[in-house]
């Protein structure tokens, strides 16, 4: 078990359980645990970002590591210029998280770290002693990872669409750049939450609250709308009617449209275990088979990676496409279903007409006693509701990995069998929160 790194990075809430003095000391630990010479750091548009930046700028000037900074960049730009240039990368941010939040995530050569590279950092923090500065890293001045992006852009064979686009950039990382981007390939497009100030960063904007950008389609009468969240790494979609297009639905339009053109490799997708039951039985139907990963778009991306597969996903909008990126990246994939949409000339009602989602659902349980989950008369409720459900639903209780959360996610056939069984375990894990 980890302890400070969750499912996405180091993540808490800056001055307690994230300070700028772990910061120093993971950029200092990345010089014996990745034997990193060179290293490009982004950031969001948090307060406490350009903090924690440098903090981990020093700590990696202080082993001779030398520094390209980025300034505030999406995530999925890190990780490319990472990837490409064969070197470590860290972004600041905590996603989708509240202003007061804030996180670490390390790429090593554009993936996520390993557990083992996790531990080895972790250990690090706690057990370093004082290093004496012989050589300081140099810093440089970080425009070419802009270059490299937009270069993958090009090469994507994109084109611009006739179709009247809403974007929300959840005040976050990546305002700039897919201002940019919609500005050159869109000829009627709308922006909002593109004002950062520090705070406001995810505040009823992006893709944690999707009421913003259907306001934005429905005022502005939009074909279609993306809701970015506060890195930039996701996407969830609406259309024309509000319908939100979730990344189950997003790996499915994509996904079928790689296998007509003979692209998806080996023919099969990963999700994760949050995934709907309908979208599963939607793919059998179309001849592609689903490999199932546990919660997180690093689980995903190792499968990819072990299997050679095209593209992965889970339904909060983490999209991988691994033929271009090693992350999810909400802007790229805003622009290949933009692609998708053109070259099909088909809507986005029409492409995901097959599938018929089942009821399912997801109650967060706000403790830090995230141990509560394995008390015995919960797990006791769990097992018989899944005994119940067998093949015909799904039950999943977990830890949040960044939030001080529990999970409680259950899907079935029927919406009243739904809501029976998820009052009895939440009802379950309330009482047994009350008694801790």
């Amino acid at each position: 078990m980890t302890k400070y790194f969750g499912t996405d990075g180091i993540r808490g809430r800056f001055g307690l359980e994230l300070t700028n003095g772990m910061a120093f000391k993971v950029g200092q630990s990345l010089k014996t645990v990745l034997n990193t010479s060179r290293l490009v750091v982004g950031m969001d548009t948090r307060e406490s970002s350009s903090e924690l930046m440098y903090s981990v700028v020093s700590g990696a000037q202080s082993l001779g590591i030398d520094v390209m900074i980025a300034g505030v960049v999406s995530t999925p730009l890190i990780s490319l210029y990472s990837k490409e240039k064969d070197i470590t990368g860290v972004m600041i941010t905590a996603s989708h998280n509240p202003f007061m939040d804030n996180g670490i995530k390390v790429f090593n050569k554009g993936n996520k770290l390993n557990i083992d590279e996790e531990l080895k950092i972790e250990d690090f923090i706690d057990n370093s002693g004082e290093y004496k500065v012989q050589k300081l890293g140099q810093v440089f001045s970080g425009e070419d990872v802009l270059d490299l992006y937009l270069d993958l852009l090009e090469s994507m064979d994109l084109f611009n669409t006739e179709l009247k686009v809403g974007i929300d950039s959840a005040n976050g990382a990546n305002y700039l750049i897919s201002l940019g981007v919609f500005r050159e390939m869109v000829e009627t497009f709308y922006q909002v939450g593109a004002q950062p100030d520090g705070k406001n960063i995810n505040n009823g904007v992006g893709s944690t609250h999707l009421e913003s950008i259907k306001k934005l389609v429905k005022e502005k009468n939009l074909d279609i709308g993306f809701s970015y969240d506060g890195d930039g790494d996701r996407v969830l979609v609406v259309d024309h009617d509000l319908e939100v297009i979730d990344g189950d639905k997003q790996v499915y339009i994509i996904a079928c449209y790689l296998k007509e053109l003979g692209l998806l490799k080996k023919d099969t997708v990963v999700l994760t275990s949050m995934s709907n039951l309908g979208i599963i039985k939607a793919f059998d139907r179309k001849g592609i088979k689903v490999v199932l990963t546990g919660v997180g778009d690093k689980y995903v991306l190792e499968e990819l990676n072990k299997n050679g597969y095209s593209i992965g996903g889970e339904n909060s909008g983490h999209i991988i496409l691994r033929d271009y990126i090693n992350t999810g990246d909400g802007l790229l994939v805003s622009l290949y279903l933009l692609k998708i949409l053109g070259n099909t000339q088909k809507s986005l009602k029409e492409l995901t007409k097959d599938i018929h989602m089942w009821p399912q659902e997801m109650v967060n349980i706000r403790t830090f006693n995230k141990e509560i989950i394995n008390d015995k008369r919960v797990i006791k409720e769990i097992e018989e509701v899944k005994g119940i459900l067998k093949d015909n639903g799904k039950v999943l209780v977990r830890a949040s990995g960044t939030e001080p959360l529990v999970r409680v996610t259950l899907s079935c056939e029927k919406q009243s069998d739904l809501d029976m069984y998820m009052k009895k375990i939440v009802g379950i894990i309330n009482l047994v929160k009350e008694e801790v």
